[in-house]
């Protein structure tokens, strides 16, 4: 992967992570946008009954934030050492669980794992969550074989 393309692809896939950790610290709040309520939030965001309370999103806004520290990391490093090769393994982490999502995703979409037939989640799911979990998913597998 050349060196421009891979600091480009460490960019979208780092601003994706960070974007996802700071929505997840935004509902740590309390708050709920862009559903009117938690239960609402929930069934639209993973299609069942969740708390969205800080217990829970909180680990979630970490492990993206790292996430994205160390895509980018990986996307600008050079050499070798410690520090690099710990970033390219948590990318590799990351295309392994954005391949998992989708994959998921996926299944829901087929029918093979249980999911609401009714409400939002599906059609978020085939539109905008499965797709942006594989695309990404794959990005981030390149980038991890990059040196």
């Amino acid at each position: 992967m050349k060196d421009s393309t891979r600091r480009r692809t460490g960019r979208a896939l780092a601003a994706l992570l960070a974007a996802d950790g700071l929505v997840h610290l935004y509902w740590a709040t309390g708050l709920t946008w862009p559903a009117p309520d938690e239960r609402t939030l929930s069934l639209a965001v993973l299609g069942s009954e969740v708390s969205f309370g800080p217990p829970v999103v909180l680990p979630l806004a970490a492990l993206t934030l790292t996430g994205a520290a160390a895509v980018l990391a990986h996307a600008k490093g050079r050499g070798g050492g410690p520090v690099p090769r710990a970033a390219r393994l948590v990318t590799a982490a990351v295309a392994a669980g954005l391949a998992v999502r989708g994959l998921a995703g996926l299944g829901w979409a087929a029918g093979l794992l249980d999911s609401p037939a009714d409400g939002p989640f599906r059609a978020l799911n085939l539109a905008l969550y499965t797709p942006a979990c594989l695309g990404f998913g794959w990005a981030a597998a390149r980038l991890a074989r990059a040196r």
